[in-house]
């Protein structure tokens, strides 16, 4: 397996941990000697083919499927040992945004994102309002609170269910194939508002994608998982993978892109990754302007 350094990213406190995974369903194993940490506010994409186990690893790595060997440790303690209640805490220091939304059909958009106030805070009908209204403004989505689900776009539900992902503010957040689905454009805003989440609020990223424009613009580190090995064959940064990684990688990432994208592409995440860039409060980025 091909490590590529990334010197902008500590490793000393990880914020997620896998520790010898192996993903499994059944007796069929999907992966394999699974390793890896994520460091508090980095943006970590799962990149690979389909059928590569990048699906099955998200549910091992949310706690809804345990591995079948191996540990998940978010914030230092195993996500799948402990009492229940002690899990479900556990579970609640993290959102998720699931793929198809999976926004609940029958509750407007606001009553999408006060339900898991209302079940797991003691906050104020008046202060669930409030906080959802403002996750919603977050997203660009500020007139959508008494929306239904079926009255908005494609993009526009996966804005919504970034904001429910964010309704307990998480500082870890993990995303199921947010851009799939989407035109350019709104994949575009979506990538931005990623961005923005970590500039203003130093959230945590998890990010499971098969979109390559979208790991160029926001991954701060690739790991890549190969469908034929069924492990992980390289993890480094989507600019040192695409130049210097393992072929089947470099093919991968090179699909579909032209040297002056990928040189473009360079430029911009090297701004927008500076280390004298703000990870808190709003900076001028054009992508984070972009997403208001």
């Amino acid at each position: 397996m091909i490590t590529m350094n990334t010197n902008t990213i500590s490793t000393a406190s990880p914020i997620v941990q896998a520790r010898g995974l192996t993903v499994a369903h059944g007796a069929l194993v999907v992966l394999r000697d699974i390793e890896f940490v994520i460091a508090p506010g980095e943006i970590f994409v799962v990149l690979g083919a389909s059928g590569s186990g990048k699906s099955s690893l998200l549910r091992d790595l949310i706690g809804l499927h345990p591995p079948a060997a191996g540990q998940v440790l978010i914030e230092g303690h195993d996500l799948y040992v402990g009492s229940e209640a002690q899990l479900a805490a556990l579970r609640r220091r993290f959102g998720v945004m699931f793929q198809a939304g999976a926004l609940w059909s029958a509750l407007s958009v606001g009553d999408n994102l006060m339900l898991p106030m209302r079940l797991f805070t003691t906050l104020t009908a008046a202060q669930r309002e409030q906080r959802a209204r403002a996750k919603l403004a977050l997203v660009g989505l500020d007139d959508a609170f008494a929306l239904m689900p079926a009255q908005l776009s494609g993009g526009m539900r996966k804005r919504a269910a970034l904001a429910r992902a964010l309704a307990l503010e998480p500082g870890l957040l993990f995303l199921d194939e947010p851009g799939s689905g989407l035109d350019p454009v709104n994949a575009a805003r979506l990538d931005a508002l990623i961005l923005q989440l970590r500039r203003q609020l130093g959230t945590t990223v998890v990010m499971v994608t098969h979109e390559i424009d979208s790991v160029f613009a926001v991954a701060d580190r690739v790991l890549f998982l190969d469908d034929l090995d069924k492990t992980m064959t390289a993890l480094g940064s989507p600019q040192a993978l695409a130049s210097t990684g393992p072929p089947r990688v470099r093919e991968f990432l090179h699909r579909g892109r032209s040297q002056v994208d990928a040189q473009v592409d360079a430029q911009a995440h090297a701004q927008a990754h500076a280390p004298g860039q703000p990870q808190g409060p709003a900076s001028g980025h054009p992508l984070v302007q972009a997403a208001a």
